[in-house]
C-alpha cells in the first residue's frame, strides 16, 4: 500500500517537523534522570543500533475516535514501516516532538488481506477511504505530489488501532500513566462525525488545510470501492453528520 509511495518519496525529507504539541499533553510523573542514567543512554546511542525504528521513515497524521465511545477523539502521530506491499506497522504518538507520547499502535493491510481475514476478526479493522477522501489523513512535510501518490496507495486499506494511553485527546483530561486496559480506535466515515475544532486546530499548527486537500483528492473517489465498516459509528452521534462521496458501506452493495 505505501510501497509505491516509499519509492516515490525517494530521499525526500520525510521527517520534516512542525511544531504538533497538542493540548494538556501528559507528562509522567517521576524523578528527573540521574546522572548514570543519562551516561547510559549517551553510551547506548554511540554503541547500539535502533534498526527498527530507523526503517519507521513514514509519517502520517490523522484522527481517532474511540470504537465504544466516539466523542473520545484524538489526534494521531504515526511513524510507519512498509514490511511489505499488503502490510505496514505503526508507533503512535500523540505529538512529532522529543517529549512526545508513546500512546498506540497501528497495523495496516490491503484489502486483499482483509478480505481473507475470518469474520469474526474484521470487526477490530477500520476504513481507510473516509480518512483519505476526507483530506483528514496527512503526511506533512513531502512535496504535494508525494503525498497525493501516498494517499493513492493508501486506498482501499484498513487499519487495526489499539490505544494504550489517554495521554491528551482534544478536550479531555490526560491520565499521566497508561491506565486501564487499551481501547480500539475507530476510523470517521461521514462529514460532522470529526469534532470540527480538533481538526482547525490541528490544521492551524501544521500549517495545512484539510479542505483544500479533500479538494486536491478529489480524484481518487473513482478508485474507492466500498468497505467494511464504514458505517459502524453512522448512528453514534448526537450532531447531523452526511456522506462523503465515494465513501460506502459494503453491506449496500450486498445482495439479498
Amino acid at each position: 500500500m505505501l510501497m509505491t509511495a516509499a519509492a516515490t518519496l525517494g530521499s525526500f525529507a520525510i521527517f520534516t517537523m512542525v511544531g504538533a504539541q497538542t493540548a494538556e499533553r501528559a507528562i509522567p510523573p517521576g524523578s528527573d534522570k540521574a546522572t548514570k542514567t543519562k551516561m547510559l543512554e549517551a553510551g547506548a546511542k554511540i554503541l547500539q543500533e535502533s534498526h527498527p525504528l530507523k526503517s519507521m521513515d513514514m509519517y502520517l497524521v490523522g484522527f481517532h475516535p474511540m470504537k465504544d465511545e466516539p466523542e473520545h477523539q484524538m489526534e494521531a502521530h504515526h511513524f510507519c514501516k512498509q514490511v511489505n506491499q499488503d502490510f505496514a506497522q505503526c508507533v503512535l504518538f500523540d505529538g512529532n516532538e522529543a517529549i512526545s507520547n508513546l500512546n498506540g499502535v497501528e497495523y495496516i493491510i490491503s484489502q486483499s488481506m482483509f478480505d481473507a481475514l475470518p469474520d469474526k476478526e474484521k470487526q477490530y479493522w477500520h476504513p481507510h477511504n473516509g480518512e483519505i477522501l476526507s483530506g483528514q489523513l496527512i503526511a506533512p512535510g513531502i512535496p504535494a505530489v508525494a503525498e497525493k501518490e501516498l494517499m493513492k496507495d493508501k486506498m482501499n486499506s484498513y487499519g487495526k488501532t489499539w490505544h494504550f494511553w489517554q495521554s491528551g485527546a482534544f478536550n479531555m483530561a490526560a491520565d499521566k500513566l497508561p491506565l486501564g486496559e487499551p481501547r480500539l480506535a475507530w476510523s470517521f466515515n461521514r462529514d460532522g462525525e470529526a469534532i470540527q475544532d480538533m481538526i482547525q486546530q490541528r490544521d492551524e499548527r501544521l500549517g495545512v488545510s484539510t479542505s483544500r486537500t479533500r479538494e486536491q483528492r478529489k480524484d481518487l473517489v473513482e478508485l474507492a470501492k466500498p468497505q467494511a465498516g464504514v458505517d459502524v459509528l453512522k448512528d453514534a452521534f448526537s450532531r447531523s453528520t452526511s456522506a462523503i462521496p465515494g465513501v460506502t458501506d459494503q453491506r449496500h452493495n450486498e445482495h439479498p
